[in-house]
């Protein structure tokens, strides 16, 4: 079982990951690790911090000559703009109360955990919720995905995100058309991340307009993963349901507030026999649908189709207009605080979706194929390819897992 907890502030030293369950012997490249996390500081309308960071992971324990020794992977990002928050995160106490007062942050902004956080854990300083609330979080996330991507990856399984929405303009390319690799070409090419280079340059100017407006942009990301076995997830009980868990990791990117799969929304205005994927069959390829509306899952569970789910991004809710809020100490009316923020980060978003369903889908993939080694796993994922194309090994009950 794949499993991992982060920690870290965003000011603070550094953020922290420790990776469990990862089979022996998987090659890690590191330079592909920090290859995502610098695409994930890319993005038109990012703010100034991005000029500030250049994240790069260091790796202390868990691997050694380029491969997972089977234990536990810890991961750490620095942030290199802690050295001029020093005081304000200082480890040790603080015995100056005015000192303590003068720093504190006690004008909530709306849309941000500020408030509600304060009045779950009793900080009377708000910055104790909104240092571990950061996006900045994010980073690690990207790190851990990158990783599981280098374990899909060597699984023949391809994961790629792009921007289809930012900003209330939708691009208008075919992606049906378009291969992952091609797919990827255009996003990375991109300064908003989209496929389609037609709608580049009025994202821009509404970018551009938004910052001179004091306000902030959200929008749509895509996460599309070829090459999965079928099967990955249950049906058996609700937790093990893999389109939920998706969705669950979606969800969990900070500022997300909704997630569909394959037509998604659409489907509820369509006939069922125009949104059901037909089965079809070839040796060659075993079992495949027709169409794929439901977005490679059925039932829970990959079907072989590529999974393509989506999230909606809403747009940043620090504004250098800020909005009207209330001093939790006073409690008189006054503009919320402002904090170092961007115009819009749906482009970094889609790096980050790409990385938390390629984490999930790790995570999945080590569910249904248990193994120690990575040498064992590899065989018992070609195994399964085979066996799930050829109905004969099956009905006859042919151990199908190495």
């Amino acid at each position: 079982m794949l499993r991992f907890i982060t920690a870290g502030e965003s000011h603070g030293p550094s953020l922290t990951t420790i990776i469990e369950g990862l089979p022996a012997g998987l090659p890690i490249n590191v330079e592909k690790i920090n290859h995502e996390l610098t695409k994930r500081q890319e993005g038109y309308g990012r703010g100034n911090r991005m000029k500030i960071e250049s994240d790069t992971v260091e790796i202390t324990s868990g691997v050694r000559y380029g491969k997972t020794l089977g234990s536990p992977l810890t991961l750490i990002v620095a942030n290199r703009d802690n050295k001029n928050w020093k005081s304000v995160m200082s480890i040790e106490s603080n015995d100056d109360p005015k000192s303590r007062q003068r720093r504190a942050v006690q004008r909530p902004r709306p849309g941000h955990a500020d408030l509600v956080g304060g009045i779950k854990y009793h900080h009377e300083d708000l910055r104790n919720v909104l240092e571990r609330s950061s996006a900045r979080e994010t980073a690690m996330r990207v790190a851990i995905g990158s990783v599981a991507k280098q374990l899909l990856n060597v699984l023949d399984i391809d994961i790629v995100a792009y921007v289809c929405e930012l900003g209330g303009i939708q691009g208008q390319a075919d992606i049906s058309k378009l291969s992952l690799t091609d797919i990827r070409k255009l996003a990375d090419k991109s300064p908003v991340k989209m496929v389609d280079s037609s709608q580049e340059e009025a994202v821009i100017q509404k970018i551009d307009q938004t910052k001179r407006d004091g306000n902030t942009l959200g929008g749509v990301v895509e996460v599309i993963a070829e090459g999965l076995p079928i099967g990955l997830g249950s049906y058996t009980q609700f937790d093990k349901k893999l389109d939920g868990r998706l969705a669950q990791a979606m969800m969990s990117i900070n500022a997300f507030k909704g997630v569909e799969i394959g037509d998604g929304f659409e489907i509820a205005r369509r006939f069922g026999s125009e949104v059901m994927d037909e089965i079809a069959y070839t040796p060659e390829r075993g079992f495949y649908r027709l169409s794929n509306h439901l977005g490679g899952l059925e039932g829970g569970m990959t079907n072989g189709m590529p999974v393509v789910i989506r999230g909606v991004k809403k747009p940043i809710p620090t504004l250098y207009k800020p909005l009207q809020s209330v001093d939790i100490y006073t409690k008189e009316n006054y503009e919320a605080n402002i904090e170092r923020s961007d115009t819009t980060a749906v482009p970094a978003a889609s790096v980050v979706a790409q990385a938390v369903i390629a984490t999930e889908l790790t995570q999945a993939i080590l569910e249904k194929f248990p193994h120690d080694s990575f040498i064992e796993l590899k065989e018992a994922v070609n195994s399964y390819r085979e066996y799930s194309k050829n109905p004969e090994m099956w009905q006859n009950g042919v151990d199908s897992h190495g």
